[in-house]
């Protein structure tokens, strides 16, 4: 039972890392501009990344590294550069969009623009780092994450077509705006099949103090968080599609259209719902993401780390998030508008999978690390299909941007 209530770490990842303002955006998009048509991206999305973090929870627990630690100690420091690159520089531009979610949402509560609450929303995520453990934060984001439970309820309530629902999980060719549906299928796959993601859950499990007696427990929390996350997305696409079609929103260009899927349901309640989602999942994909950047880092170089140290005993991981913070912050501060960047940086997260990805393989069926635990036929398949999507997203995402991106 114990090991169960472990379930936390699931829900902390999903919230943090699939469901934010990366999903939300792209969901939201994808629904007001096709309706359910690309409900199946969402759903490959979801498998993939199930296969990704119960294959990152198992090779933490029986070989005690992280996925970081792996790559570095079995391909060397320079062949760990690349990826280590590619992540931090995926990691700055999410982290910056999660915590542009953050300040839209004080904006809607307070009416003051999103530009003022960039440094403070950076501040806080900076103090609950410094200060708080590992635990609180797993627990925390969990219980309060389960407000965008409020999506799926609104989905329900609309009665929408359940069997155009289901079509909508059968990949089919767009029936209008090619570049535009091909561009957010790709920024949907990049916002579910995330690198810190899985990374951020091979860190968690060592935090936690996981070993090969939660191998069990690891698939029930892999399978169920990352449905969680799922299936908030695809609510909030099913919602998106059904109010603001009706509300003759064809685009969600503008951050402020994005309440109108809640307000519409639950009246001004909706828009408190709203505000409260966007709010805690995105502040809480800033402290995975914040944190997520100082395990890379301080992974990497060989540093002391953990959340659950004191500061001056990890200085190197704690000046990491810290300085993350600060500098993803800055473009926030400065008006860049956090929407396009949450789109744009969800299309790139997808490009950068192979870096991450093809390492991950070869980590999963040495024995040296994971023994009798390796990859059987149906996971390497699984992370084989991933690497080849991966290579197709990494090929397509700048033409896509350029001619679908909005």
């Amino acid at each position: 039972m114990k090991k169960l209530m472990e379930i936390s770490l699931g829900v902390v990842t999903s919230v943090g890392g699939f469901l934010e303002v990366g999903s939300m955006a792209t969901a939201a998009q994808a629904g007001a501009m096709f309706g359910f048509q690309l409900i199946w991206a969402v759903v490959l999305g979801t498998i993939c990344i199930i296969f990704l973090v119960e294959m990152s929870g198992r090779f933490a627990a029986v070989s005690h590294h992280t996925i970081s630690d792996g790559i570095r100690e079995r391909f060397g420091f320079n062949v760990f550069l690349w990826p280590l690159l590619a992540a931090l520089l995926v990691n700055f531009l999410v982290l910056s969009a999660e915590i542009g979610g953050v300040a839209i949402a004080l904006e809607f509560a307070t009416g003051i623009g999103f530009q003022w609450w960039a440094l403070p929303v950076a501040l806080l995520a900076w103090l609950l780092l410094w200060k708080g453990t590992f635990g609180f934060i797993e627990k925390g984001v969990s219980i309060l994450g389960l407000v965008t439970l409020c999506f799926v309820v609104g989905a329900v309530m609309l009665r929408p077509d359940w069997t155009a629902v289901a079509r909508g999980a059968v990949p089919s060719l767009p029936v209008h705006d090619a570049a535009n549906y091909w561009f957010m299928a790709v920024s949907i796959l990049g916002a579910s099949i995330s690198p810190y993601l899985f990374m951020f859950y091979s860190s968690g499990a060592i935090e936690d103090r996981w070993d090969k007696s939660y191998l069990g427990a690891n698939r029930a929390i892999a399978g169920l968080g990352m449905t969680f996350g799922g299936t908030i997305s695809i609510g909030v696409l099913i919602v998106a599609a059904l109010v603001l079609a009706t509300h003759g929103v064809t685009q969600v260009d503008d951050y402020h259209q994005l309440p109108l899927m809640l307000i519409s349901i639950f009246g001004f309640w909706g828009f408190v719902l709203f505000v409260a989602s966007l709010a805690i999942a995105c502040f809480g994909a800033a402290l995975e993401v914040g944190l997520q950047q100082a395990y890379l880092v301080a992974q990497g170089f060989g540093w002391n780390w953990g959340e659950d140290r004191k500061p001056r005993d990890d200085p190197g991981f704690s000046a990491t998030y810290t300085i993350s913070l600060l500098l993803a912050a800055i473009p926030i501060a400065l008006g860049l508008d956090p929407l396009r960047l949450t789109i744009f940086s969800m299309a790139l997260t997808a490009a950068s999978l192979p870096l991450t990805v093809v390492p991950f393989l070869f980590l999963l069926n040495d024995k040296r690390y994971v023994g009798e635990h390796r990859n059987g036929f149906l996971s390497n398949a699984a992370v084989i299909f991933i690497i080849a999507l991966g290579f197709v997203l990494a090929v397509v995402t700048i033409p896509l941007q350029i001619f679908g991106g909005t």
